[in-house]
């Protein structure tokens, strides 16, 4: 009881998922011995979801990997295993038993009604039901801590990340922007891709004063919350979104080239020009782009989007600008930024 306790407090000691994951696996191991362990995160795409194996143990010991970055080499389709297949068609837990006796156990983590992480365990066969019933409510315990984390990083309107956690998920990724430069460790690239560069995307929704002007803020507010389920449903499941504030949106795309970035952001404009938002009818967002560079600071590539977001927003709207393309044609002089000043953004 007094290890159970020791390793709870460990968990909620946590306020990021990779070590929460790393904790769990750690508490899971001394607690359980189980022969096999796999904690995937879950992304429930419009299409297809995918599941991420984020950590666990098996034949080389235990392994972690960054839960806010998605590695492809270690995502495949739900679909492609039966079991983790019915555990999120159920929504509860699912038992094989193998041949040699061993049970595989599958225990969802549940938010709005969708699988957010599965928690995949092969146990011997003489597990006992004390056992069961401490594994079930450590589980349980996981989901509600993981649940008020996500809760303390969304954004309380639309649901998307907020720009409290943006800091920390561009850091990041700038971090993993040197590494793609390097000459080792590349990631596998998305399909399209060529150089493989992250990109960040501001997206700003046009004319939205005249949104609350002429309709209210309540419903200024439901155009936020539509957009953000139009975001969901434009972007992969590996791209990060956020709402920056007011009606500027972020999304951080994984390693793809400029052309496929262009895409993906081309599809989220017209699925916005195409959407009926409630009674304000039509709307369209402006956007700006550009990639993430090995040496960026936050406020380098940041300022890059912006100056193509407002290039956009010069030139018509309703379009999406990249950077590089504009300072490549002499719409843009490119900015440079003093290094020596510390700028809050």
């Amino acid at each position: 009881m007094l290890e159970l306790i020791s390793h709870v407090v460990k968990i909620s000691s946590h306020r990021d998922r990779t070590e929460i994951n790393s904790a769990m696996v750690d508490t899971l191991i001394d607690l359980f011995r189980p022969e096999q362990l796999t904690i995937y995160r879950c992304y429930n795409g419009t299409r297809k979801a995918m599941v991420f194996a984020c950590a666990g143990t098996g034949a080389h010991g235990p392994f972690l990997r960054n839960a806010y970055l998605p590695d492809h080499r270690f995502c495949f389709p739900i679909e492609r295993d039966a079991l983790l297949s019915r555990c999120r068609k159920e929504g509860s837990t699912v038992l094989d038993v193998r041949d040699d006796g061993s049970h595989r156990v599958v225990f969802p983590v549940v938010r709005l009604d969708e699988p957010i992480y599965l928690i995949d365990l092969t146990l011997s066969d003489d597990f006992s039901p004390d056992n069961r019933i401490t594994l079930m409510g450590l589980i349980e315990y996981f989901g509600n801590h993981i649940s008020l984390l996500d809760y303390g990083e969304a954004d309380t309107l639309t649901g998307l990340a907020s720009r409290k956690t943006f800091d920390k998920h561009l850091l990041e990724l700038l971090g993993k922007a040197a590494a793609d430069d390097s000459s080792y460790g590349l990631p596998q690239r998305r399909r399209g891709s060529s150089s493989g560069n992250h990109w960040l995307a501001v997206c700003d929704i046009d004319h939205f004063k005249r949104i609350n002007d002429n309709f209210g803020h309540l419903i200024g507010d439901e155009v936020l919350i539509m957009l953000a389920n139009v975001m969901r449903q434009s972007f992969r499941f590996d791209d990060q979104l956020f709402r920056f504030g007011g009606e500027e949106f972020i999304a951080l795309l994984q390693p793809t080239d400029e052309a496929f970035a262009f895409a993906t952001l081309e599809r989220f404009r017209r699925n916005v020009e195409s959407q009926v938002f409630s009674r304000v009818g039509h709307i369209t967002v402006s956007i700006g782009f550009s990639k993430l560079l090995p040496n960026d600071t936050p406020t380098d590539v940041i300022d890059r989007a912006d100056e193509a977001l407002y290039f956009a927003k010069n030139h018509g709207r309703n379009r999406i600008d990249s950077y590089e393309r504009l300072v490549a044609a002499n719409a843009l002089t490119p900015s440079q930024i003093a290094r020596d000043e510390i700028e809050l953004f």
